[in-house]
């Protein structure tokens, strides 16, 4: 049931959660009473930008998202007027702020990708330095209740005191509450972290009214709703952030109402808190093929070929699902399980699935790893689309075939007729689709896609690559107005007949073009990812045929298509 937590990414989460359980749960009770829940939810949005600025210029995050934090807090300040409340000010910077990063991660550093990391958080980032400065927040929290809680206290109770000092007392709870938020933000990320601090805080409100016991109650509430946050998010594959909100606003609401019922004293009421939470971890389980060798692949394409030479005799664990962008992507914690638990990992390399070395690091598995991009013999360079070349492809299945055989040499007979069957197919393959090509008049063998994916195909058949929607090997690139209307230009020049856009891609952009050249955007291919289960891609096979069959109808307006298999 709780397997999850061997995990060493799990163990480094918990870890931080149960730190930060003593900064949140202490400045929570403060913020609270001194009406900053607001301006604490605000300060953890507003370093987006920050955490932005710091990963697309390549310094450390915390810091980007503290000195963020600083630049909110004084711009509050000095917007702040007589005509204008603070709710307003803190309303008017923030959402400045979360625009201004959204900006900075999809146009200017190309991360869009890494949005739902940033605003959510991830398990997987968690580190040594994260540890450290979460320690290093709860050490100055505790200080900060022992030698100045008493002043916060009054002023909690009369906001209109002018004792000796005030402003620096409230400067330094600000000052704290954005280094913890900026603690927590590689846990839960920025729009969320408010759920460590307030809700939390808020919870304990309703069952005490002495201080002290609200403060312990706040942080074993943190500790508590926290954990089990951390172990939902790894069942269900959710971001952490937003796993630990829903716990701690399920038991906010149970705790809320029985108190609104008032049949129930608060002892129990503190029991119903701690209740909820064994309520919300319901049974995992996690299934496990017996007898079979377990592996991983980490793209559609190399699962496809382990699963054509493994056969029955292994248990592949594919990683990316079709039409998913492998350029851009976030391994989830299921994904980490499943490395921990591999054998063989089978990697596509060429920097296309560069997440997995962090996949393996954080999963702490012993598997050996299959760079099968590294068997390729035809090599195009910085293109990572090796598969593209059939020639390429039957090198990755005799490489499979040799790691399989090593892994489990009890089924290395059959490891290597499977392998022998598919190989043919492969052979079979290319000397169709060649076929097929060729039957296109030469000055017609020019190519257009959604970005530059398909080198390796054109490079085996003969065809021309004249430009790209996306003028790049990776989708995370964009074209700018000035690569498109050159790409316009070139279609013309050229007398292109049909731009051919991916289905793992919008169309819009390459529709958009041909609409503008007059040109045909009706056919498809399949660039990065194989398709979905009854697709004309749904296997490498397919993938190819598929591709050279539009390929053939675009460049033709129509005439013929192409089948490459009898």
């Amino acid at each position: 049931m709780f397997e999850a937590f061997d995990l060493p990414f799990v163990q480094r989460g918990l870890v931080e959660v149960l730190i930060l359980a003593v900064p949140a749960g202490l400045l929570g009770t403060w913020i609270v009473m001194r009406g900053l829940a607001f301006f604490s939810h605000a300060v953890g949005t507003a370093s987006f930008p920050g955490l932005v600025l710091a990963e697309g210029l390549g310094f450390a995050t915390p810091l980007g998202a503290f000195g963020a934090a600083l630049a909110f807090a004084a711009g509050t300040t000095a917007l702040r007027g007589r005509r204008t409340g603070q709710d307003a000010v803190v309303a008017l910077v923030l959402v400045g702020c979360l625009a201004s990063g959204v900006i900075l991660a999809s146009d200017v550093f190309d991360s869009g990708a890494s949005v739902e990391t940033l605003l959510f958080g991830s398990l997987l980032l968690v580190d040594g330095g994260d540890l450290a400065l979460a320690g290093g927040a709860a050490a100055a929290a505790l200080l900060a209740n022992v030698l100045i809680g008493q002043h916060w206290l009054r002023s909690g109770f009369d906001p209109g005191s002018a004792e000796p000092g005030q402003r620096l007392f409230d400067a330094i709870l600000i000052g704290l509450v954005a280094l913890a938020t900026v603690a927590a933000l590689t846990v839960v990320g920025a729009l969320l972290v408010a759920a460590l601090f307030l809700v939390p805080a808020v919870t304990a409100r309703l069952l005490t009214e002495r201080l002290l016991t609200w403060q312990l109650l706040s942080v074993a509430l943190v500790a508590l709703e926290g954990t089990v946050g951390l172990w939902l998010s790894v069942e269900t594959d959710a971001p952490p952030g937003a796993t630990i909100a829903c716990v701690a606003g399920a038991v906010f609401a149970l705790v809320a109402g029985a108190r609104a019922l008032r049949s129930l004293p608060r002892p129990a009421l503190a029991a119903a808190a701690l209740a909820a939470l064994a309520l919300l971890a319901g049974c995992g389980s996690s299934g496990n093929d017996e007898g079979k060798l377990e592996v991983v692949a980490t793209t559609t394409q190399a699962a496809d070929f382990v699963r054509a030479v493994g056969g029955e005799a292994v248990a592949v664990e594919q990683i990316l699902q079709p039409n998913s962008d492998p350029h851009d992507y976030e391994p989830r914690p299921s994904d980490v399980e499943a490395a921990a638990n591999a054998e063989l990992v089978f990697v596509s390399g060429r920097g296309l699935d560069e997440w997995s070395e962090e996949l393996l690091a954080d999963s702490g598995s012993e598997a050996e790893l299959v760079d099968l991009g590294a068997l390729a013999p035809i090599d195009l360079g910085d293109d990572p689309h090796w598969w593209h070349d059939p020639r390429n492809a039957e090198a990755a299945v005799a490489g499979i075939e040799r790691a399989l055989a090593e892994a489990d040499p009890s089924r290395k007979a059959r490891f290597a007729r499977n392998a022998d069957a598919y190989l043919a197919e492969l052979r079979a393959l290319d000397a169709g689709i060649a076929a097929c090509i060729d039957s296109i008049p030469p000055a017609q063998r020019k190519l257009v896609t959604d970005h530059d994916a398909f080198g390796y195909f054109a490079n085996r058949y003969g065809l021309e690559v004249v430009g790209a929607v996306i003028p790049a090997t990776t989708t995370q690139a964009q074209a700018s107005a000035k690569d498109l209307s050159e790409l316009a230009q070139t279609i013309e020049a050229e007398n292109v007949k049909a731009i051919f856009p991916e289905s793992s891609l919008s169309a819009a952009a390459a529709e958009a073009i041909a609409r503008q050249t007059g040109v045909s955007a009706e056919y498809t291919l399949y660039g990065d990812t194989l398709g979905p289960e009854g697709s004309s891609g749904e296997t490498y096979l397919g993938m190819e045929e598929a591709n050279a069959d539009a390929v053939v109808r675009g460049l033709t307006a129509g005439k013929r298509g192409c089948k490459p298999s009898p």
